[in-house]
């Protein structure tokens, strides 16, 4: 646990001091940045596993300085803390990208247990998608290692890097949905509109390889991702 890196943005010098030290304390390696400007040259300057940011704070508040973050890396987590309890904030919140939130003043054990369940989540996920080479969709069985997709006794299917890593994606949240976003940064390293596109040539390669079985299907959700479904 040692080496999670977390990023503190809270402009209040004493509160940012004491919640640094208590984290410390629990093997954390803290940078604490006094505002969200100061944050923001932290974040683009060092690597992080997870964003604790005040939402109050001069020159660049919180939700802000999430959008900055979220531009960068739309990955890693961010825990909000805020002395508003106002219903209408804590969605501005979850849609500015927060993992979690926390009203001030809180208890600073949940603080902690929040972490290290965000933590473990996103470790979780990444083995996960890492271990994983092997997969059955329908009739088809497909080698991301080897990029081979393969169907009955018909001769493999060799794919590109890029439609190995799109299909495995796909495979890894088969029959649930699978993120535009999240594959635009894991493959492209970008979510823009020409990566957009690109990703849709891609989704329509793998449908013509998955046609043989008509059970197997790749849906499009609007605004949202793609789903990997087997009938």
């Amino acid at each position: 646990m040692g080496s999670k890196k977390i990023l503190l943005v809270e402009d209040d010098p004493n509160f940012g001091t004491i919640l640094k030290d208590y984290l410390a304390l629990h093997d954390y390696n803290i940078t604490h940045a006094k505002d969200g400007i100061e944050g923001l040259i932290e974040f683009k300057n060092n690597d992080f596993d997870l964003c604790i940011l005040d939402v109050m704070m001069p020159r660049k508040d919180g939700f802000s300085l999430a959008a900055d973050i979220r531009a960068t890396n739309k990955e890693i987590p961010i825990i909000f803390l805020t002395a508003k309890t106002m219903k209408e904030d804590v969605l501005k919140g979850y849609q500015a990208g927060a993992d979690d939130y926390l009203n001030k003043p809180f208890d600073s054990e949940v603080l902690l247990f929040k972490i290290k369940a965000i933590l473990q989540r996103k470790e979780t996920d990444k083995s996960k998608e890492s271990d994983e080479f092997e997969f059955t969709i329908g009739k088809f069985f497909f080698n991301s290692k080897l990029r081979h997709l393969s169907y009955q006794d018909k001769e493999p299917q060799k794919l590109s890097p890029k439609e190995s890593k799109l299909l495995k994606m796909l495979a890894v949240h088969k029959n649930d949905l699978m993120p535009r976003e999240l594959a635009l940064t894991k493959i492209w390293r970008d979510d823009n509109y020409f990566t957009s596109r690109s990703m849709d040539v891609y989704i329509a390669k793998l449908r013509k390889y998955l046609k043989d079985d008509e059970n197997v299907e790749i849906l499009n959700i609007h605004g949202e991702g793609f789903r990997l479904v087997e009938k």
